[in-house]
């Protein structure tokens, strides 16, 4: 077991990376840019280290660095957390040239996951549906026009390369075509300096489903259940709830086995989730998320399993502490994401309790929110004995929640869940849209 660990991220989910650790007797190391200085996970950290300047890419970004300070430091390895170089196969390579584990995945595997037409490649090999589409990449409106004329209208244009929304453009006629593909190959050389891009038939109204995998790397592959994060705006989620009132047993079974096989075949280590569109009885494999989820604590409060430390026992001891299969679950659990509008400092904080209630955070009253990194500022997170249980402790824990001095989607996530359409658990990835005057 490893010693020190470098967390080469911020916010709450280095918080909930440090809190595991310390339970399992692994010191760490927080990085910070100077806009994080006062944050809660330099605070709770056994070390924390300045990187650089706030933006992110001459600190969190700034891969030597993060590995340098690693060596500094003393660590026998580095997390890479959500986001920033968390998918990053080169990172993972840097890493492991310093003599550092990392945690999660071979670095060929982040490579071959990172790349969309590979994976879809991958998982239509090991049986698992995608949906109609290009096999390669298009290389201009010529190859976009003869792959629309197969496919029919509407489509989506996708970063090969790309995730988290960007590098998506929606297209209905042949008169959109042309410009909406230059853009997205042009959103995708800016955010992933790669402007490939590949077509597919457009579902129009979906579930957004996935499932939590955790795999050793060996033969081991776990499943723990699945998530529906269909709530979302401009493809960002919202609110996640597990299990998801889409998805029968007979399909879960399925997903479950073609996931299981993909990971395995690809030696998968660590934490995964893979993601598919639901549409009526049939599913599509959409794209594996090869790290940790910002959606995870959904998946724990079901299955009771700490998903970080079984994560850091896979890619450190090619083991866990859980059986392969799919594990044990019950009761329902709903995530809400509180998102900040506004940059400041917290001048009051009161978070919910009781049975059933989580609040994962790097907020505490004085701290400040800065401005260059993600909106998200908490998870509030619960779980009881069913679905109605839990959106009614949603309820109450939000009207519970109180933070001010930013600007929060508190309001907006409150009625959401109040929403009797979100309440009758028939809805899809429209449901923001169509009722964002609630």
């Amino acid at each position: 077991m490893i010693k020190r660990l470098l967390i080469a991220n911020r916010g709450e989910i280095a918080v909930r990376i440090i809190r595991s650790c310390r339970e399992m007797g692994i010191e760490t190391v927080a990085v910070y840019s100077t806009a994080d200085a006062g944050s809660l996970h330099t605070q709770l950290a056994d070390k924390a280290v300045c990187v650089g300047p706030p933006p992110a890419a001459k600190s969190y970004l700034a891969a030597e660095n993060l590995a340098m300070a690693a060596l500094r430091q003393n660590c026998d390895a580095v997390h890479p957390g959500v986001g920033f170089l968390s998918e990053n196969a080169a990172f993972a390579r840097l890493v492991r040239k310093a003599g550092l584990r990392f945690i999660g995945p071979e670095p060929d595997t982040l490579a071959l996951l990172g790349d969309k037409v590979q994976a879809r490649a991958a998982a239509l090999s090991f049986g698992l549906p995608i949906t109609p589409g290009t096999k390669d990449a298009v290389a201009g409106i010529e190859a976009a026009e003869k792959a629309v004329k197969e496919l029919g209208f509407p489509v989506i244009i996708k970063a090969a390369a790309g995730g988290g929304g960007k590098g998506m453009r929606i297209v209905r006629q042949i008169e959109e075509l042309s410009v909406n593909l230059k853009l997205c190959m042009r959103e995708a050389e800016a955010n992933f300096a790669d402007n490939r891009v590949f077509i597919e038939r457009f579902v129009e109204k979906p579930r957004h489903v996935e499932l939590q995998i955790l795999s050793d790397g060996k033969d081991s592959v776990s499943i723990l259940g699945e998530r529906d994060c269909s709530v979302q705006k401009n493809h960002q989620k919202l609110i996640e709830e597990s299990p998801s009132p889409a998805v029968s047993a007979a399909m879960r079974e399925k997903m479950a086995a073609g996931a299981a096989e993909m990971f395995r075949e690809l030696k998968y280590t660590g934490a995964g989730t893979i993601e598919f569109l639901v549409e009526g009885e049939d599913f599509y494999f959409m794209e594996v998320n090869a790290r940790l989820q910002v959606e995870h604590p959904v998946s724990e409060m079901c299955t009771g399993i700490d998903i970080v430390r079984q994560q850091i026992l896979a890619c450190m001891e090619n083991r866990m502490d859980i059986k392969s299969g799919t594990q044990p679950a019950g009761g329902h659990a709903i995530e809400c994401r509180v998102n900040a509008f506004s940059p400041g400092k917290i001048t009051r904080l009161e978070v919910p309790g009781g049975p059933g209630t989580r609040f994962d955070s790097f907020l505490y009253q004085g701290a400040d929110v800065p401005p260059y990194y993600d909106s998200m500022i908490a998870k509030l997170i619960v779980h009881a004995e069913n679905r109605n249980a839990a959106i009614a402790r949603m309820s109450r824990a939000l009207s519970e929640l109180v933070i001010e001095g930013v600007k929060t989607n508190l309001t907006s996530q409150q009625q959401m869940i109040s929403h009797p359409v979100f309440r009758s658990g028939i809805f899809d990835t429209s449901f923001y849209e169509q009722y964002a005057a609630c």
